[in-house]
């Protein structure tokens, strides 16, 4: 076993041997690209992006990001690439580059952040990962990890077992893991030099750290209410060692350079978010009390009072209070036959019963610990499942899941056009403004004191002054 792994290293380093000179560090490393090459990938990646992702329809907010994006990018290692700056239209904490100069970041990040500053933090992160061609050289490590390990296969026979199969997989995941976590530390490093280079603050970068941390923190009181396992943050500095110590010494390294009244841009910044869609977008489908309603789908839903309701681009659904019991809703686009046909080829022998629903053709059925619900509109079949830890939960919450179903609302035109998003505005404080006091005035429902704390970098404990200009949701 021993020599099998030694020989695995030996013929991947060989497949690593070639070599080009890094623009950051001049150093050879390994890369299958040259630049044109890696501009033609960043383009044609850039069209992915655009059909998973909506451009975000401020034009005013786009052309302002791209003239921060484009001051930053100007004093890094590779000025003569041609930039790209865009932000997406996605509630998604993140930013994130690909090869060839195509920068991304969401307005989910933006409504955090609050300074010119810090933006530029984020953006000369990423450019970071451009200019030392972090993109490049890790697609290059994967194809030569790959090219390696099948030209070990032909002289190791024994790799194309199981077993070794499963050796090829740690080995290739070891290489390339390291890799990425060596790649953010770097782009650390740029991204503060390139902000004392464009005379802002290197300190912003440990501010945004600070911003992603506090995200961290509140996501765990939120999934301890809710009685569920932390998410953690996939964006942005996700592959970081947990050190700040280490990420100040990092951004230290800019220190060096001198910096002259570096600019900050709190209120520049701040003006450019007046009006920022927070949260869902309308195309979602947005959630007021607990009621969901979607413009183009034409409908709302609403789910029982006092059940946390979670709307993603992907998922609309909500769990009880006490966490043992779920409604989900799920769409069919094409359903066949009647809507028993339809109920009984999903719950099999289960007992079905129609249910009024505006006149509606609907039914609900049982099977197991789960209620199945399904109405006919539009063409569409609207699925509400139920899903229960235990038959006598499933039984308490048998009159939730109907009334849920009743409420079931086709809407009209003038509905639809009342359907609107969360905004973020601007406020000055007032001498007795508290958070407690403004969340009681906000849609934000039972955590809105700490959304303010957070979207005005006051978390957890922070209070506005008199005369501060802070952001406040509508």
């Amino acid at each position: 076993m021993r020599n099998l792994i030694t020989f695995l290293i030996v013929i991947t380093a060989l497949a690593l041997s070639g070599c080009a000179a890094n623009p950051v560090s001049g150093k050879q490393d390994f890369v299958t690209m040259s630049e044109p090459q890696e501009i033609a990938l960043g383009r044609s990646s850039d069209e992915e992006v655009r059909k998973q992702y909506k451009v975000y329809a401020s034009p005013a907010l786009q052309e302002y990001v791209n003239s921060v994006g484009q001051k930053v990018a100007a004093n890094s290692h590779r000025p003569n690439l041609q930039y790209h700056f865009t932000v997406l239209d996605s509630p998604e904490i993140n930013a994130f580059a690909l090869p060839g100069g195509y920068v991304y970041i969401t307005r989910g990040i933006l409504a955090y952040l609050n300074s010119e500053a810090e933006m530029a933090a984020v953006l000369g992160h990423e450019i970071g990962h451009v200019t030392a061609r972090h993109g490049v050289r890790q697609q290059s490590a994967a194809q030569a990890t790959n090219l390696g390990l099948s030209v070990a296969s032909i002289f190791l026979p024994q790799l194309k077992t199981p077993a070794g199969q499963d050796i090829s997989n740690l080995l290739g995941g070891a290489l390339l893991s390291g890799y990425g976590r060596d790649h953010e530390l770097e782009a650390d490093r740029l991204g503060a030099q390139y902000l004392a280079r464009t005379s802002y603050d290197p300190q912003a970068m440990i501010r945004v750290i600070d911003v992603l941390k506090s995200q961290e923190t509140f996501d765990a009181e939120i999934a301890k209410q809710e009685g569920r396992e932390p998410s953690h943050y996939h964006g942005t500095f996700a592959t970081h060692p947990d050190n700040d110590t280490r990420l100040q010494q990092v951004v230290g390294e800019a220190q060096n350079l001198t910096v002259a009244n570096p600019a900050e841009n709190k209120n520049a910044f701040l003006q450019q978010t007046q009006g920022l869609v927070f949260k869902e977008s309308v195309d979602e489908g947005i959630v007021r009390d607990n009621r969901f309603t979607h413009r183009d789908l034409g409908i709302a839903l609403t789910f029982p009072q006092e059940w946390s309701v979670k709307n993603t681009s992907t998922q609309l659904y909500a769990l009880s209070p006490t966490n043992d019991a779920v409604i989900e809703l799920k769409i069919d686009n094409k359903p066949v036959g009647t809507v028993t046909d339809y109920l009984r080829k999903a719950i099999g022998n289960g007992m079905i019963e129609p249910l009024d629903v505006e006149r509606l053709p609907a039914a609900i059925g049982n099977v197991n610990n789960a209620m199945v619900g399904v109405i006919y509109s539009g063409g569409k079949a609207f699925i509400i499942v139920c899903n229960a830890k235990t038959a006598d939960v499933a039984d308490a919450q048998r009159e939730a899941m109907k009334t849920s179903m009743r409420s079931f609302h086709v809407l009209n035109d003038n509905e639809k056009k009342a359907i609107k998003p969360f905004i973020l505005k601007l406020i000055t404080t007032k001498k007795d403004d508290t958070y407690a006091k403004l969340a009681q005035r906000s849609p934000l429902g039972k955590n809105a004191e700490s959304y303010l704390r957070l979207i005005n970098a006051q978390y957890p404990k922070g209070e506005p002054v008199a005369g501060q200009l802070i952001k406040v949701i509508e």
